[in-house]
Order: C-alpha cells, then structure tokens, then sequence
C-alpha cells in the first residue's frame, strides 16, 4: 500500500518531479495573493471574477496549440522557453507590488500571460515525461506527480493565509510573489538539466507541423479511439455533474454555522487526495485501468452524494476525502492510459485536450452546481448531481463498452534506471499489437501503443504526469 517511488530512481524524472513539487507550492502563493490583491485594488468581486476569464481563454487557446507545438520541436526547447515567460511574468508580478503600480487592468494582463506560458509549457511537460521511465512505473509516477502537486495545493493556501495575518496586504504581497519567483527557479533548473527530447521519427514521412491543421489531426486521432475518448467522457461527467465546491459557502453557512466549516470543506477533496496517493503502491499492479478509472468515477460521485446527505461537519469532510481519494485514483489511471495508448507523435496534442479538459469541467461544474440549486435546492444540487454521475458513468460505458476492456500493456521486467535517459535510441518498433500508428491500437486489445526507448533504452516508454494541472492564479485545477 504503500507509496511506489521507483520512478525517483531515474534522475531526470526526478529532478523534474522536485523541480515541479517545489514550484508548486510557490505557485499556490501567488494563487491566493493575485485575487487578495485584486479584491484590494477595486474592493469589487467583479474584477476578481474576472481574473478567471483573464486565465481560462488562454488556457484553453494556447494549451491546445502548445500541444501541437510539442509534437513538432524538441519538447526540452519549448518547455524551457515557455518556463522562462512564466517565469518573467511571476517576477512581473513582484515588481508591481514592490512598487504599488495598483494597476487591475495590469495584474488581469499579467495573469493572462502567466497562463498563456502555463498552458504552452504543460503539455511539453507531460509528454517528455513519456520518455522518462518505463511503462511498468506510469502509474506510480503519475501518482507521486498529482500526490505533490495537491499537497502543494493544501499547504500553499495555508501558508499564504498565515502570511497575510502577519501585515498588511501590501506588505505582504511581494514576500508572496518573491518566494514563487525564487521556487520557479528551481523548475527552471531541473528543465535545464534535462536531455534533448526531439520528435521521435516514426517512418511515415510526414512533416510535423505545429498550425491549425496539426490540432485538428490531433482532434480527428482522438474521435477514431474510444479508449482515449471514453476516458475523457467519463471524467467530464465526473466534473460536470458532481463537483459540488459552489455550494461549500451556503452549505457551511447554513449547516454548520459558518466559520472554519467553509475552509474544512474547501480542503478536504484535496487532503483525501494526498491520503489517497500516500496508501497508492497498489495502483502500479492494475493491469485492468479501464475497469478501475470506472469504479474510481463511480465511487467519486457516490462518496460526493453520501456527503450531501451527511448533518455532521466531520462525517461531510471524511465523505468529501474519500471522494477525494477516488478522483486521485480516476486521475492517475486516466493519465496513465493516455500516455501510453497514444503514439508519442500525438501525445503532445492529447495533453493540449486533457489542458482543456481539466481546465473547463470544474468550472462547467461549478456553473451547473450553482444553477441547479438556484432551482431546486442545495440538496437535490448537490446529492443529484453526486447520483446522476455515478450512473451515467455506468450506462455510458455499458453501452461503449471500450473502456471496461482495456487492460495496460503487459511489460516484461522493466530495469530500474539509475542514469539519465538516452531519449532518442530506439527502433520506432511496437510492441503486441500495438503498433504506433495514427490509428492506434484495436479498443480493447490487451496492450497499449509502444513507442521506443524507455529510461534504460531497452523497454517500451511510458508517460508519467508531473502533477495536477492547475492554471491561473484563482485554481484551474481539476
């Protein structure tokens, strides 16, 4: 049960993973200190409403061209190059603070830059990964990824609170700032020290482009895969239909007198996520990830509906961590089989659409959590929506049933790599019956694509997530 971390055995896997662990955290600074800030320029929720609009159309615009770009260049160059425009538009935001330029048109430019650099880099980000550790370590990796990334998600909120209690708003904003820019660093560090990752040559012919018509491929590649798409599906209902933190406020309000009730329900999604990835050993042995990506949904939306029956404050947050726990797993899986049933050549775009994905159902969510309980009520919002995802979730792949046949590719005995990749070796041969081609493998064969050289240069690659994708200032995690 316990966590799996051979992963860390490869080094630039893990330098990367601290690199991404540790600016995280500092990321988490500046997501709270951007909409203080902004709340204390225009004492007005509207302009802090439109932080969101200022984060979200960038990441949805620019992830998916950033993943088109990342299937045509050399992901290390793209991924250091947009690392580093985050990184300018973070110390951007230190030096109007540092000077109290109080500019709100300025902090929204800067957040839509910020974002705009987010979303290119992330899929650059998750795609080298693929060619970092062995297939049989995806989930493991992925987990130690989202496991990091939503304990930075905890503890960077709190800490940005204590911070603020010591003084005022002003002087505090650039301690926040400050110490995100100086943690970026860090990232900056581990990109640089990565190997070349240029496109691996698939034998087609076919030049790699980076335009309009390189994302619709990646659209049309996706259509003529139910593994993939069905994968994406039941996670949209997931988010859609049972994300319920839009109530917390009037719930908090209403059940339990307000107070700290509201910051218990807020984290406890996130603590469930972190428990979930500490007890994960068990996830590197599932061969059966469709059947498991389903259970973990169903048991998401089922967990959320208990907690919306729930009266007592530690009975809801204890629901809400196991709902929490299951989306850790639902993520992990769902990553875990993109990476490796797509083709290295699409993998980049794929993540361009997973941006999209993570990004638009929470807030598709949150939407429909408040509509429906401006017409029916808190509980019907809340509990219904828990019910209604759980069984969609269930009559959506009985009837495409794509998703409960796949199973991971078996792998013979990966080596556990103790020395950097050679990330270009490699014959361009599949392995079983999957064979890297635009089409993919057959739904529901028992392996996934197999692309050349793992971490040791002998086994098939895998892709490994580097954490949740969370975007803008303001939380675009999903």
């Amino acid at each position: 049960m316990a966590m799996d971390v051979r992963p860390l055995r490869v080094p630039a896997y893990r330098r990367l993973w601290i690199g991404n662990g540790v600016s995280m955290f500092g990321f988490q600074l500046t997501a709270v200190a951007v909409p203080v800030e902004m709340f204390a320029l225009t004492d007005a929720s509207l302009w802090v409403g439109l932080l969101g609009i200022a984060g979200f159309v960038p990441l949805v615009v620019f992830g998916l061209w950033g993943g088109a770009v990342a299937d045509a260049i050399d992901r290390r160059r793209l991924l250091l190059a947009s690392s580093v425009l985050m990184w300018l538009s973070t110390l951007g935001l230190l030096l109007q603070a540092v000077f109290q330029v109080g500019s709100p048109v300025l902090l929204l430019g800067l957040v839509a830059v910020q974002t705009t650099a987010f979303a290119i880099s992330s899929p650059a980000r998750q795609a080298i990964i693929a060619r970092l550790v062995p297939t049989s370590l995806v989930p493991a990796a992925n987990t130690l990824g989202y496991t990091t990334s939503t304990a930075g998600g905890v503890l960077g909120p709190l800490a940005a609170g204590l911070v603020f209690s010591v003084g005022s708003v002003e002087a505090m904003l650039p301690v926040l700032y400050g110490v995100d820019a100086v943690l970026f660093t860090v990232s900056l560090w581990a990109t640089y020290r990565l190997p070349p990752v240029p496109p691996i040559d698939d034998g087609t012919g076919v030049p790699r482009r980076a335009g309009l018509a390189s994302v619709v491929d990646g659209f049309r590649y996706l259509a003529t895969t139910p593994v993939l798409l069905l994968s994406f599906a039941v996670d949209i209902i997931a988010m859609v239909l049972a994300m319920p933190r839009t109530l917390f406020p009037e719930v908090a309000e209403e059940r339990f007198g307000g107070g700290a009730a509201v910051g218990w329900l807020f984290s406890a999604i996130a603590i469930g996520s972190v428990l979930g990835g500490l007890t994960s050993g068990w996830m590197s042995r599932v061969r059966r990830q469709g059947v498991a990506l389903v259970v973990a949904v169903v048991g998401w939306g089922l967990a959320i509906a208990a907690a919306g029956l729930a009266r007592q404050l530690w009975l809801v947050v204890g629901l809400l961590a196991v709902a929490g726990a299951a989306d850790l797993v639902s993520a992990v899986f769902r990553q875990s089989m993109l990476q490796v049933y797509a083709p290295d050549r699409m993998r980049g775009r794929l993540q361009g659409v997973n941006i999209m994905v993570v990004a638009g159902g929470p807030r598709l969510g949150d939407l429909r959590a408040g509509m429906t309980a401006a017409g029916f009520g808190v509980g019907f919002a809340w509990v219904g929506g828990g019910v209604a995802a759980a069984i969609l979730a269930v009559v959506l792949v009985l009837v495409f049933p794509a998703l409960l046949r796949y199973r991971a590719p078996a792998v013979e005995a990966d080596s556990d790599a103790d020395s950097d990749s050679d990330l270009n070796s490699g014959s361009g041969s599949g392995s079983g019956s999957g064979s890297g081609s635009a089409a993919g493998p057959a739904p529901g064969t028992a392996t996934g694509s197999a692309e050349p050289a793992g971490a040791t240069g002998t086994g098939p690659v895998a892709r490994a997530g580097s954490g949740a994708a969370s975007g803008q200032p303001g939380g675009a995690s999903g």
